[in-house]
């Protein structure tokens, strides 16, 4: 395999699971453009939007369970676009099955079913990669390599702060269930926390805090001795969202650079999960890690409903 371009003789045949905006926005055309992957199929609960969106990429329809059978049959690997309590046992199915998996974050809002993902994973001995967008963009990607290298960290700041459930928001992400039920912390904690965690090293304390609407505020210890502090939530105003990341310490200030949409970093987790295939060389993050994340949402969210 050519892994800077992430192809291969033979095509990685990767189905997808899941039919709502963020299969139809950035998965599916993601897959379906990447040189090295065969779109092998697209499975949906609804068999209509599994043929409109197979029908727009070319590619084959599956619903039911039997329909997930077949799918697994047909591919090496499977994304999932699903609600992560959804994609959990499906992702174990398909681990013992022995094929490969793309997760979106977060992998479970349980430990026990994060646990059950990375445990069938590692004895399956398959590949995985949780799809954490700042850590596959090229842009962030290499800056995160950066300041993990630069190192004398004394502090960190991040804030991710979206305007979904807004006054007049028209996102189609805010129809979203378990988005609206878990709100920012589990939504966009995971890419607050995993450029946090490679920089500065596994977090060892965590204190957590509500504010206001869905807002979750965190101050983190972490094992190089730095402090981090996090802001997250989806109901910011408009005026007040955004993304800011920032490092501080012997060598200055470094602050996050902007990144080219999602699916470019998508197309980069694939270009990993095919590497991690390639050499069975684990990426940092992997299943594991999804459940290391699963397990300090949960810590943070048990803390903030106090």
């Amino acid at each position: 395999m050519d892994s800077a371009a992430g192809t291969t003789a033979a095509p990685l045949r990767i189905g997808l699971l899941g039919t709502g905006p963020w299969a139809r926005n950035t998965q599916a055309p993601a897959l379906a453009a990447h040189p090295g992957v065969e779109l092998s199929g697209v499975w949906g609960r609804r068999a209509e939007a599994a043929d409109a969106l197979a029908t727009a990429h070319g590619t084959r329809a599956y619903t039911g369970e039997e329909g997930i059978d077949v799918l697994l049959e047909a591919s090496d690997a499977v994304a999932f676009a699903l609600p992560p309590d959804v994609q959990a046992p499906l992702a174990v199915r398909a681990a013992r099955a022995g094929r490969h998996i793309l997760m979106d974050k977060p992998v479970a809002t349980t430990v026990e079913g994060a646990r059950a993902v990375a445990d069938a994973v590692a004895e399956a001995g398959v590949a995985s990669i949780v799809f954490c967008t700042l850590r596959f963009a090229p842009e962030t990607a290499a800056w995160i390599a950066e300041q993990t290298s630069v190192g004398g960290w004394f502090t960190a700041r991040a804030q991710w702060l979206g305007s979904l459930y807004a006054e007049g928001s028209t996102s189609e992400y805010a129809d979203s269930p378990w988005r609206r039920e878990k709100g920012g912390l589990w939504d966009v904690g995971p890419h607050a926390l995993s450029v946090l965690i490679p920089v500065l090293g596994d977090v060892e304390h965590l204190t957590a805090a509500p504010g206001p609407a869905d807002t979750t505020h965190l101050i983190l210890r972490h094992s190089s001795g730095a402090s981090s502090t996090v802001t997250l939530g989806l109901s910011a105003p408009r005026g007040a969202a955004g993304v800011e990341i920032e490092f501080r310490g012997e060598h200055g200030t470094a602050s996050a650079p902007g990144w080219d949409g999602a699916e470019t970093a998508f197309r980069g987790a694939v270009d990993a999960l095919a590497e991690t295939v390639r050499t069975g060389v684990p990426h940092a993050c992997d299943a594991r890690f999804g459940r290391h994340l699963t397990e300090l949402l949960v810590a943070a969210e048990t803390q903030a409903r106090v």
